[in-house]
């Protein structure tokens, strides 16, 4: 379960001493040294000397920068450009920022790419499910689906900070329901495993035995803990101060410390409580005061007492030891959101009350008679759960892609699915002699003619093909059969559909993206993510990881670059001066999203592959973010795939230039070794076009007029076209291994 982001919370760790304060900038947890003595500024103390000044020697280099050039590529280039050499230097220093605003949100960069575990619905441990979501537009926000009769007000998020936080975050609790005829667990906090049948805790062993044995083994003979209660005490007088939504107001506030004893007499009144008990059994600390009234208490601790607590091993976790198995929890439980359950989020803006389908969602289909589409809870019992047979093949050093669209990859006129594609498909691949493919097509998008680039649902596969266990098995075969898995993540823009994507999720314009004429894609009318913002980067960074952790995906081909990157989405004219590449129409902010989508990625998973469509060829795309660069492990070559239909399709076969085709080729000839080349993809056969086997051999049939002469013609040209892209990819190889 999350924690809602307050300004400051204390979390009291069960069965423990320790007591910890997080605020939204770091963690400090309270200690007592040896002897602290605080004295109070309104009392007249003696003048202390000075101290003693310590001069350090300055470092030129911190160690978190050993090794970072951010204009390294340059210079490995030979390449002298001011602008673009400060341009890289600025933008190293926000990327520094950005992590250190980063980092006072979050305890590191692999919790900033998990927001998966936290956001959209979870089970949790205490028979219940919880759900989190982002909406910081929203006024009011509940669940509805087939589980409550769609009512609005059944499951909704508490007031206060215990329904919302300052961040714009919801959370709702949607307890389990308690069978007829059934008692409600003694324990508040009992706890059930939903994947075995038994645990611990259907041994029958008492919350006290358990206790006793925690005690015994936490304290030596004769002592004894000195706080008589646990989680009850933080929690019921949190509850007895703040009431059961917290204050709202100043006014209330001031009303509560007014009937609040002051800290001296609940002090006075627990030392008279516990005047009786013997040494052993209370702690060695004491309070001096000296009367003044805004005087700050002294407060005095024994080092040896200290010492022998830090040195002891933390006690045993009860709340483990009583945590039971499946069958108990389905005795004494029904779920509260069965398994394919239909549900959205309904939101109270001020524009009116709104439906939507959850951002996190992870399965969605769309309504059989043409309305809002839902998304459907998935949680399959565990002897359903699909498990994985099948490792990651490792990367080859010479990739071999290709590129399918599970829809359209069979021969019947109809979708194909993704079991369809695993029995078909994916043999003929591997016969091929390719070692890796790459989807297109496969998140969840609500129009079908865009070929998936009009995502709506970035967390779920799309159901038009089968449900998730289909897509893993599908995963799991190709990696069986030595295939790596690529994925094509549209991250460069979102869907403009209201009622199913993220466009005025909460209401508002500027949940996810830009607002104005910036959050629109000038001539696709598509959504621009505002990557600015630390929410969106959270959305996004855990979108990538969860493809990666929960489907095994091997790589990800991030689509249409330029039309993040620049505010003119790319439809510009490039000379191919380095100005263009800083000058006021470059996002710096997608910038160091990409830096940091490849860093994190890199550093979770080693074994991924990044590679960057991008027309513009932005400089030091393949480069590492230690040098400046983007961090991408390949990029393509599109301006291939376009030479080759624009020859097929204009230029007749005896006027080909050949000055063309060879400039085409060897154009970025630094980074051919990173440079994917493709003979055709989808851009041409998918997109409005004809595939090269339609252009070169026409319609081929029983009754098409088609003569030898064309197809021979046809397959020498196909030929050709795929020797020649083949011969330049192992040109680089062949340089090496001559020495030159």
């Amino acid at each position: 379960m999350s924690t809602l982001s307050l300004p400051i919370s204390i979390s009291f760790c069960p069965n423990s001493l320790s007591i910890q304060f997080q605020s939204q900038h770091r963690r400090q947890r309270v200690t007592f040294p040896r002897k602290v003595k605080i004295i109070c500024s309104g009392t007249e103390q003696p003048q202390q000397p000075p101290p003693r000044q310590q001069y350090s020697k300055k470092k030129n280099v911190t160690e978190g920068e050993k090794g970072v050039d951010p204009v390294g590529f340059l210079t490995k280039l030979g390449i002298s450009h001011k602008a673009f050499a400060q341009f890289l230097r600025e933008r190293h220093k926000a990327l520094k920022d950005l992590k250190d605003e980063i980092l006072k949100r979050h305890v590191n960069f692999r919790d900033m790419s998990t927001g998966y575990e936290i956001l959209g619905m979870h089970r949790h441990v205490e028979h219940r499910v919880d759900y989190l979501e982002w909406a910081p537009g929203a006024r009011y926000c509940a669940l509805v689906g087939d589980f409550n009769g769609w009512s609005p007000t059944e499951n909704c998020a508490r007031e206060g900070h215990f329904g919302h936080d300052d961040f714009g975050y919801w959370f709702i609790i949607l307890e389990d329901k308690l069978r007829e005829g059934e008692k409600p667990d003694e324990l508040y906090f009992q706890q059930y495993n939903y994947v075995d049948d038994f645990d611990k805790g259907d041994s029958g062993v008492t919350i006290e035995e358990i206790f006793k044995k925690a005690n015994d083994e936490y304290w030596e003979p004769g002592e004894d803990r000195f706080v008589k209660n646990r989680f009850e005490v933080p929690a019921k007088l949190y509850e007895q101060i703040f009431g059961p939504n917290g204050p709202q107001t100043l006014e209330e506030m001031e009303k509560i410390m007014e009937e609040t004893p002051d800290p001296e007499t609940r002090h006075k009144a627990w030392k008279e409580q516990h005047k009786n008990d013997p040494p052993s059994n209370l702690p060695p600390f004491d309070v001096i005061d000296n009367g003044k009234e805004y005087d700050i208490f002294n407060v005095v601790s024994s080092p040896e007492w200290l010492e022998k607590i830090r040195a002891k091993k933390p006690p045993l976790a009860y709340w483990l030891e009583t945590r039971k198995g499946r069958k108990a929890w389905l005795k004494k439980y029904t779920p509260g959101i069965p398994h394919g359950s239909k549900y959205r989020v309904y939101f109270n803006t001020p524009s009116g009350p709104l439906e939507r389908v959850p951002a996190w969602a992870t399965y969605v289909q769309p309504d059989t008679d043409g309305k809002q589409a839902y998304a459907i809870h998935w949680e399959p019992p565990p002897e359903c759960v699909f498990k994985w047979k099948n490792k990651h093949p490792k990367v080859p050093k010479s990739l071999r892609i290709y590129e399918c669209h599970v829809g359209i990859s069979g021969s019947e006129p109809k979708i194909s699915s993704f079991n369809d594609f695993t029995e078909k498909v994916l043999p003929h691949v591997k016969e091929a002699g390719y070692n890796a493919i790459q989807l297109i097509g496969v998140i969840e998008h609500k129009d079908y003619f865009t070929v998936g680039y009009r995502v709506t649902n970035f967390y779920a596969v799309s159901s038009r093909y089968g449900t998730p266990d289909d897509f893993k098995r599908l995963v799991d075969e190709a990696h069986g059969l030595g295939l790596l898995v690529f994925l094509e993540i549209v991250h460069s823009y979102s869907a403009a559909d209201e009622m199913v994507g993220l466009s005025l999720f909460d209401g508002s314009n500027d949940c996810y993206f830009h607002t104005g004429k910036r959050g629109h894609h000038k001539y696709w009318g598509t959504r621009m993510f505002n990557y600015g913002d630390p929410d969106v980067l959270h959305f996004l960074l855990s979108n990538l990881n969860w493809w990666v952790v929960e489907y095994q995906i091997d790589g990800f081909q991030f689509h249409s670059l330029s039309s993040m990157m620049y505010t003119h989405n790319g439809f510009a004219s490039f000379t191919g001066d380095l100005e263009e590449y800083c000058n006021q129409y470059v996002d710096k902010d997608a910038l160091l999203y990409l830096i940091l989508a490849n860093e994190i990625l890199h550093y979770l998973h080693p074994h991924i592959v990044t590679i960057a469509e991008d027309v513009t060829v932005y400089p030091g795309l393949c480069e590492p973010p230690s040098q400046g660069g983007l961090g991408f492990d390949y990029y393509v070559n599109l301006s291939v795939p376009e030479m080759w239909s624009s020859f097929l399709e204009n230029v007749p076969d005896h006027e080909w230039s050949m000055s063309k085709i060879v400039s085409t080729l060897m154009r970025n000839t630094q980074y051919a070794n990173k440079m994917l080349m493709y003979a055709e993809n989808h851009n041409q056969s998918i997109s409005g076009g004809r595939s090269f086997a339609e252009i070169l051999f026409g319609e081929i049939g029983e009754h098409a007029q088609c003569s030898k002469e064309s197809l021979l013609r046809g397959c020498s040209l196909h030929k050709a076209d795929d020797q020649i892209d083949y011969i330049y990819n192992w040109w680089p190889c062949l340089l090496e291994l001559h020495g030159q």
